[in-house]
């Protein structure tokens, strides 16, 4: 039996899709209807709870969190939506199309957390921004930085206490952001 992690899992899945064409985080992936619900199912076993951050209620799970405002596409209004909404000193963040990271990537990333704002991952030179730990009390300096029309995640990350670790398998962290990475990360499924 796993002993399940005690920091919930929010999964990002309010993007606009615009290079895909169509709502990725509804497309099929894994033996699954939609890619949020092999999101959810895979990491199930792991987290003690689940949420789902979107613009509107468009699968049926529990857990949704909806952006406090529905015309801005912006991460950071994710951001404060879900620290507002979850009552947790820490969240593990993930964007619902980054589907071939592992639990054991996961667990890297939640053991730096202590003593800092953030702490994301890398792989090769990118910086994946919304992938990793943040904490709680981060929400005021974010209310702060959307007041100011500040959007920008890397922004926040250069500004507070963040660690950056560095990994060597760049496949983890593939976004299906076209129909050629959706179709790469279905082939190394398979693997």
């Amino acid at each position: 039996m796993i002993n399940k992690l005690n920091i919930p899992l929010v999964l990002l899945a309010g993007g606009k899709s615009s290079r895909m064409g169509q709502d990725k985080s509804l497309m099929p992936f894994g033996g699954y209807q939609t890619l949020i619900e092999y999101q959810y199912n895979k990491f199930l076993p792991y987290f003690s709870n689940i949420y789902i951050s979107t613009k509107n209620k468009k699968i049926d799970l529990p857990n949704i969190i909806l952006d406090d405002n529905i015309d801005i596409y912006s991460p950071m209004i994710a951001l404060k939506s879900i620290l507002k909404n979850i009552q947790s000193e820490y969240i593990f963040i993930l964007p619902v199309d980054t589907p071939l990271i592992t639990i054991d990537t996961i667990n890297v990333l939640l053991d730096q957390k202590d003593n800092f704002d953030i702490v994301v991952a890398q792989s090769n030179d990118k910086i994946h921004n919304l992938c990793g730990v943040f904490a709680k009390r981060l929400l005021p300096t974010i209310e702060k930085y959307i007041q100011e029309d500040m959007h920008k995640i890397n922004y926040l990350i250069k500004n507070v206490k963040t660690k950056i670790i560095q990994f060597s398998n760049d496949d983890e962290f593939i976004n299906l952001n076209t129909i050629e990475n959706y179709k790469n990360a279905v082939s190394l499924l398979k693997i």
